[in-house]
């Protein structure tokens, strides 16, 4: 019997719909249940009280979570270098994490708007990329993910708007959107 060698994928989930971050905690909170060591690194958020990761708390997994990002809500281009400065950091503990060999699987929460942001380069993040352990799997959210992002992935799920409650004026909600 041929035994198959273990690779790990680059997943990206992109698009305007709703979903792509549970999505991933989802797919960590799956890695974990089967005794992967998780890391999940979020770019421009800052926020512990979210269902996500109060509830990844309380389960005492192998999930690790950081943030880096401030506790605003990013609707235009407009940041400020504190911004760019945390995004490197980032990207640094990306780039720490994978060669301390200590995760299965990297959760880059964001990193794709936060190329489309311009608080990180394009190029830094695919060199990052390209450092990439053959076992580990990697997994990149958020909206606008770039051409040479899709190409380098081997999954590539984009969730699409068809309906929003946003546009009927009912605000984010406790469990549901955070």
């Amino acid at each position: 019997m041929e035994t198959r060698r273990h690779k790990g994928l680059i997943s990206v989930l992109t698009g305007n719909g709703k979903g792509k971050t549970s999505a991933a905690f989802g797919m960590a909170l799956r890695a974990a249940g089967q005794g992967m060591r998780v890391l999940i690194l979020q770019f421009m958020k800052k926020r512990e009280d979210t269902g996500e990761i109060k509830g990844m708390d309380q389960l005492g997994l192998p999930i690790t979570i950081k943030q880096f990002g401030r506790r605003v809500f990013f609707k235009t281009r407009t940041c400020e270098s504190m911004d760019i400065h945390m995004a490197h950091k980032g990207l640094e503990a990306f780039l720490e994490a994978m060669e301390s060999g200590s995760y299965d699987l990297i959760i880059l929460d964001e990193i794709n708007i936060a190329v489309d942001f311009h608080l990180l380069k394009l190029e830094e993040v695919m060199e990052a990329i390209a450092k990439k352990p053959d076992q580990l799997h990697l997994i990149l959210t958020g909206r606008k993910a770039k051409e040479e992002i899709l190409e380098i992935a081997d999954c590539v799920t984009e969730m699409k708007e068809i309906k929003h409650h946003y546009k009927k004026g009912i605000e984010a909600q406790r469990g549901v959107e955070f």
